[in-house]
């Protein structure tokens, strides 16, 4: 879909750190599970390229990774968030993020808008949608529904133009869609599961084909529910 273009680029905010790991087992509830939460900042400039960010890779790709989900990006304003809540502080990287970044409110980034960071060109895809293993994270099953309730989710971003990243770097905005479905819209339409809402994410070209076919099986089921 084409977006805005926006004639002077923008800086909407930073980068704070760079944050990569690989997959390592874990006990949890009884059982060995593996996982790739856990990251850490690196130093330098990182090349992000294809799916991934240099460094990274993900334990399990049948949920994780791949084109709109390459780089996870969640906010410093979202961590102090969190550690007034928690009442102990929350790091950057402790969510598993990709990039912390700072300055920006993610659940308002529209889906499909284009991002420059470093020499690379990152695309706004979808909100973060939290697994078990967010739990495992923080020593807390729990975690998971408390995350989705406090709808601060981050955001997946694709990578439309390799290049590297790092610490510092301003992250500008290049172009924004003009139909304007933000990265929580996604996550409120999910949680409401307000069928006057599922066209709206069936119709959209920005935003992922896992996300636009659920909505289309959501709309089949309404329409069944409807004729009965």
């Amino acid at each position: 879909m084409i977006g805005e273009t926006i004639s002077d680029v923008t800086s909407i905010g930073s980068v704070l750190s760079v944050n990569v790991g690989t997959p390592r087992t874990v006990e949890w509830a009884g059982r060995e599970v593996v996982t790739s939460i856990w990251k850490t900042p690196v130093e330098g400039r990182v090349t992000v390229a294809g799916v991934n960010v240099d460094g990274d890779a993900q334990a399990d790709l049948r949920v994780h990774g791949g084109p709109d989900k390459a780089v996870y990006a969640y906010a410093l304003e979202d961590y102090q968030w969190w550690t007034g809540q928690l009442s102990v502080p929350v790091e950057p990287a402790t969510f598993g993020e990709n990039l912390t970044v700072s300055g920006i409110d993610l659940g308002r980034s529209v889906v499909g808008e284009m991002w420059s960071v470093g020499s690379a060109r990152l695309q706004i895809a979808q909100p973060r949608m939290p697994c078990f293993k967010l739990g495992i994270r923080m020593g807390d099953a729990g975690f998971v529904d408390r995350f989705e309730r406090a709808r601060r989710h981050g955001a997946y971003l694709r990578i439309m133009v390799e290049g590297d990243v790092g610490a510092g770097d301003d992250v500008e905005l290049v172009s924004r869609p003009a139909h304007g479905l933000t990265v929580a819209t996604i996550a409120e339409i999910y949680e409401s599961h307000d069928p006057r809402e599922f066209r709206r994410l069936a119709d959209n070209a920005d935003v992922p084909a896992s996300w636009r076919d659920w909505a289309e099986r959501q709309l089949g089921r309404s329409a069944r529910r409807s004729s009965t």
